[in-house]
């Protein structure tokens, strides 16, 4: 059976998009750190990984673009999943018994609102929204809650106390699937790609007017500092079409041409979004 890699407990959001993606018998491998999950694939120990990009609340997950380009996977899919964060205690922990909330550091920023409500309660940052429940649940912490999914709620037997916490309606995460080789893509397609311009005026207007000019539609752009050469730039770019298609083809040799770097991630399916 394919094992598929994602970062944080059994319980995560990841855990989640991977069975939402794979179906839910996949064999799944949690790890602890991101960097972990991109490694499992590219030594050949898991064969696929999953990993959140980019949140519709709090922006990109920069540390995963950073290792897109660190380590020589493709991107083969992507699936968007609506977040809702639950208050879990341990069963018979009532309200007036909190003096700490647990839980990754964007989950708490997601339930700003609610927390601020909280008096008298610290609020503590933790690795994993699923890892802050499990800790919980070994430790017995009858005076502490956790903000996770509902799935680990019942991973680890806890009881949710106030349900979809989190102030945005509209809080989404989109994760992308990650394999050693590309696949070749169907149906309705996405490319992503990252390139470094020449430090000079005009170069990411060229570089960007080379998609315009074949009438390709943008769906992204993101910057990220280009390492070991200070005030310069990577861009990643999210747009419509496959690395297949002739006038992409074009675009790509021209961006070459006007650009210090060019690596294609991955051409995909565009993904479904899981409102849950």
């Amino acid at each position: 059976m394919t094992s598929i890699s994602y970062q944080g407990e059994p319980g995560a959001f990841s855990e989640q998009a991977a069975r939402v993606f794979f179906g839910t018998k996949a064999r799944l491998s949690p790890r602890e750190h991101f960097k972990d999950v991109f490694l499992s694939v590219s030594q050949g120990r898991s064969r696929f990984c999953i990993v959140p990009i980019e949140n519709s609340v709090f922006g990109s997950v920069h540390e995963n673009y950073d290792l897109l380009l660190r380590y020589p996977l493709s991107i083969v899919g992507e699936v968007t999943l609506r977040i809702r964060h639950q208050l879990l205690v341990l069963p018979g922990v009532k309200r007036k018994d909190l003096r700490f909330v647990f839980s990754h550091p964007q989950a708490l920023g997601q339930c700003e609102e609610f927390l601020l409500a909280m008096k008298s309660v610290k609020i503590m940052a933790y690795y994993d929204t699923a890892g802050a429940a499990k800790m919980i649940k070994e430790e017995g912490r009858r005076n502490a809650a956790a903000i996770a999914s509902i799935q680990a709620a019942r991973t680890y037997k806890l009881s949710i106390l106030n349900r979809n916490i989190e102030q945005n309606r509209q809080n989404y995460t989109r994760f992308l699937v990650l394999a050693r080789t590309a696949r070749p893509p169907r149906g309705h397609v996405k490319t992503s790609l990252a390139f470094s311009a020449r430090n000079i005026p005009g170069s990411l207007f060229k570089a960007l007017a080379v998609f315009a000019l074949r009438d390709i539609n943008l769906l992204k752009i993101e910057s990220r500092p280009l390492a070991g050469k200070p005030w310069e730039y990577l861009f990643y770019l999210d747009l419509l079409g496959s690395i297949h298609d002739e006038k992409l083809t074009q675009a790509l040799n021209h961006l070459k041409e006007v650009s210090t770097f060019v690596r294609v991630l991955g051409s995909y399916p565009v993904g479904k979004t899981v409102k849950g």
